[in-house]
């Protein structure tokens, strides 16, 4: 009896929720809210860029990378990932309908070679890529080290840290945790969105 009380009660304060918001916003939302196409660029060489959009992401070959030989540990959908915490990011991205690549080849300016980034999700709503490195391995001043240099290339490249280019990380004292990354995502897309709001 007191679950169907309390029910109620907050069903009614939904109601008034709802006509505060109907009355002021007539059911628009915020022009921010509202997806829309950007154009986020990087560099491939000190002259040419490419829109990081879906035609970037379809020319983009999952799972290329073969320098370094994976376990086959774990295993999902496919492909083997390097690490329970990558199959997890993988599971994640699969769950939120958000597709991806992983461990693509790309050419970026500055780095002689490929580049592999750990995932390139792609947000249909915006047209819009993202690249997520994840680093894995623990007081490691090496690991720190090329840690410190991807941010570097990618930077170099014209990508924004945290909005073009997002890193995770699983370090003592601060171990990965998919809310936290759930988080820092939903923000970069959304500071995507209003930072290069349409016209109106």
């Amino acid at each position: 009896m007191k679950l169907l009380q309390k029910r109620d009660d907050l069903e009614r304060e939904l109601q008034i929720y709802e006509a505060i918001w109907n009355a002021k916003y007539k059911d628009a939302p915020f022009p921010e809210c509202v997806p829309h196409k950007v154009e986020r660029i990087m560099f491939t060489d000190t002259r040419e860029t490419v829109i990081l959009n879906k035609e970037f992401f379809d020319s983009l070959k999952n799972d290329a990378n073969t320098k370094r030989e994976k376990p086959k540990d774990f295993p999902f959908d496919g492909i083997y990932y390097r690490s329970a915490i990558e199959r997890e990011i993988a599971m994640f991205y699969t769950e939120m309908g958000i597709p991806f690549k992983y461990e693509p080849e790309m050419i970026i300016k500055g780095v002689n070679g490929f580049t592999y980034p750990d995932f390139v999700p792609y947000i249909k709503e915006l047209d819009n890529c993202k690249i997520h490195e994840h680093f894995g391995i623990k007081n490691s001043a090496s690991y720190n080290r090329i840690t410190s240099i991807k941010y570097g290339n990618y930077s170099s490249a014209g990508l924004i840290p945290e909005i073009d280019v997002l890193f995770t990380h699983d370090v003592n004292g601060m171990p990965f945790d998919i809310r936290a990354f759930s988080s820092k995502l939903n923000t970069a897309i959304y500071t995507t969105m209003i930072s290069t709001k349409q016209p109106y």
